[in-house]
């Protein structure tokens, strides 16, 4: 009787085996799983060396090989930067050489099926880790916000297609929660293995759609969601077969190959990682989300001025014309915009955006470029005799300043939550 040899038990041909050692260095290099427990301090401390012997060694192979760059911009709140790419290009050339020579150190062995089981299951856990942290912010609609008045005043031909796409979702809140839902069911059929094939079908589609948008809108994200579409795929090449016999051949398949079950105490430990891994990336940023959100619904901010968007009816300073302030903008929150191309404000779209802290003891109201500034831009004394006046003073580089403002009464249709089951016409 003829017997079907198990995948431990095959043979690999050289190319194989290097393009395993080739898949499992670039991985681990890319997906650093010593470095996901950094907000621990036992493990922050270590990543921290980690990440700085990192960052050596792309400088050091940016300047002698890849040269993206003179001087590489590190990774900030884009992905795709000078430093990105050369970090790739270095994960790339180390796993090259260390797949060589880890094959040739290692040729009498028949092959790496336990190893590569072990691999899909960190690369299970590792896009289950991703899906989770992007799904959860989106179900509590936090990713992409709502346009603030300073976007609805903005002509919309001077957005850039990343934050056009970024209101887009945002102004749908069910839409984006939708999203959010399907990344975290993605996460959590990935987090089992009965369920880690449809996980990972799940999550192919969740992040096509995501790199498609990255590529199609220019977000500072393409990188990673591409990686992220490409660890969903490789997930489901171990299953290639069975699935194209499936789903297109209709043929009988045989379930997937799983090594032996592991002693007790290892199945212990398992379940034991596997709890924790739940409870930090999964569980504990839920409840997380979940408090923030309770805290936003509990009131307004303090210490803001009225919300609104206010005319200038009076400004004087000597100052030139490109710099005159046009008309203010304040949000809910402690932030604003004015249209002004003064660059002591954070440019962005043609409006000085700022964010400002308020003293109301002393009537004076801190102008900052961003909120975490230590030092105002600016500061100005305010008076608000009423809500829908606000009267501003004081000095702008070493210039006196006089600004009234008037709120405006103006409507943004876009503002209004706006759904039709019949439409009569094209609107």
């Amino acid at each position: 009787m003829q017997t079907t040899l198990t995948p431990s038990a095959l043979a690999w041909p050289w190319w194989r085996k290097w393009l395993f050692c080739f898949s499992c260095l670039y991985l681990l290099l890319f997906m650093s799983p010593w470095t996901w427990l950094s907000s621990v301090p036992g493990f922050a401390t270590l990543a921290g060396l980690y990440g700085d012997a990192e960052s050596w060694l792309v400088n050091q192979g940016n300047a002698h090989l890849f040269h993206v760059k003179d001087v590489l911009v590190p990774l900030n709140g884009s992905g795709d930067t000078s430093y990105g790419y050369a970090q790739l290009c270095f994960y790339a050339l180390a796993a090259m050489v260390g797949a060589t020579l880890w094959v040739l150190l290692d040729r009498r062995r028949r092959n790496y099926a336990l190893a590569y089981y072990w691999l899909l299951v960190l690369v299970r856990y590792f896009v289950a880790l991703s899906a989770l942290s992007y799904g959860i912010l989106k179900l509590f609609a936090l990713q992409m916000i709502f346009p603030p008045l300073s976007a609805l005043a903005t002509p919309l031909g001077d957005l850039l297609p990343m934050r056009f796409s970024w209101y887009f979702i945002g102004y749908s809140q069910p839409y984006q929660v939708f999203s959010g839902a399907a990344e975290v069911l993605a996460g959590a059929l990935l987090l089992w293995r009965r369920t880690s094939t449809l996980g990972a079908v799940v999550a192919a589609s969740v992040f096509l759609n995501v790199m498609m948008m990255n590529l199609c809108y220019d977000i500072p994200v393409k990188l990673f969601s591409m990686h992220l579409f490409a660890l969903s795929l490789f997930l489901l090449v171990g299953d290639a077969e069975r699935l194209l016999n499936f789903f297109v051949f209709n043929r009988p398949t045989q379930p997937a190959w799983t090594p032996p079950p592991l002693p007790r105490r290892w199945r212990v430990a398992q379940l034991t990682l596997k709890t924790i891994f739940i409870v930090l990336f999964a569980l504990l940023p839920f409840y997380q989300f979940y408090q923030q959100q309770a805290t936003m619904a509990s009131g307004p901010p303090k210490g803001r001025l009225t919300t609104g968007v206010f005319e200038v009816e009076k400004f004087d300073a000597p100052l030139p014309d490109s710099l005159r302030w046009k008309d203010v903008i304040f949000e809910t929150s402690p932030t604003g915009s004015i249209l002004t191309t003064d660059t002591l404000l954070r440019q962005r779209y043609r409006r000085g955006y700022f964010a400002y802290t308020l003293d109301s003891a002393q009537h004076t109201i801190d102008f900052k470029k961003m909120a975490s500034d230590s030092l105002p831009a600016f500061t100005l004394r305010y008076a608000q005799p009423d809500t829908n006046h606000v009267v501003l003073r004081g000095k702008i580089r070493n210039d006196s300043v006089f600004v009234a403002l008037r709120r405006q009464k103006r409507h943004f249709q876009l503002a209004e939550r706006q759904f039709h089951w019949l439409s009569e016409a094209n609107r």
